[in-house]
């Protein structure tokens, strides 16, 4: 039961943009495209599955004063796999995203559940935790982009949604853009949260 529970409060209760406020950096740079938001979902959701495992796995082993090192070498390993896999299969994802897959390294939402979650829990439990936070991280993602990108391109997922004759808004896609759709949706969170 536990396990669901943990699998769960990552994508509503805990959701690592929308509650806890955490990797806003990639999430207002990536989020033009829904595309882009998915594709750097997955990434982060695969570094965060290994490394929470993992890290898990060799939380008894781990002397207390190299803890943090430790978890960035775990953590930079499987974020060096996604980045050449990406390189190689999808190259053209990989070249919008940037910089934004070896910035995985230090993503505060990978090292804070390393951290606070997979430090202190077995591994089924991590996993749970990471798949969680990996789907709450991707569905923001995705519903920031799904906005920016309809309201800056008129179409999603490159498919046109709008008519043709739509005038697009330029600051959709711009980083104000981000910064703005961001905050409306935070805040109708929060109101909603506030009615229950």
């Amino acid at each position: 039961m536990r396990f669901f529970s943990e699998l769960a409060k990552g994508i509503v209760k805990d959701n690592p943009i929308f509650v806890l406020v955490l990797g806003m950096c990639p999430t207002l740079a990536v989020s033009t495209s829904v595309k882009n938001g998915l594709g750097m979902g997955m990434a982060a959701t695969f570094v965060l599955i290994c490394s929470n495992i993992i890290i898990s796995l060799i939380k008894g082993v781990t002397p207390p004063k190299i803890r943090i090192p430790v978890y960035i070498v775990v953590i930079a390993a499987f974020v060096t796999i996604i980045d050449m896999a990406m390189a190689a299969y999808a190259a053209e994802l990989h070249k919008s995203l940037g910089l934004f897959i070896p910035l995985i390294v230090v993503n505060c939402i990978i090292l804070g559940r390393a951290e606070a979650f997979a430090s202190k829990n077995n591994a089924l439990n991590s996993l749970a935790d990471a798949v969680g936070m990996g789907a709450g991280f991707t569905l923001a993602l995705v519903v920031v982009a799904t906005i920016r990108e309809i309201l800056g391109n008129g179409t999603w997922l490159d498919i046109r949604v709008l008519p043709q004759a739509y005038d697009p808004m330029l600051i959709a896609i711009l980083a104000p853009g981000a910064f703005i759709t961001l905050g409306f949706l935070m805040a109708l969170i929060n109101i909603i949260k506030g009615r229950k």
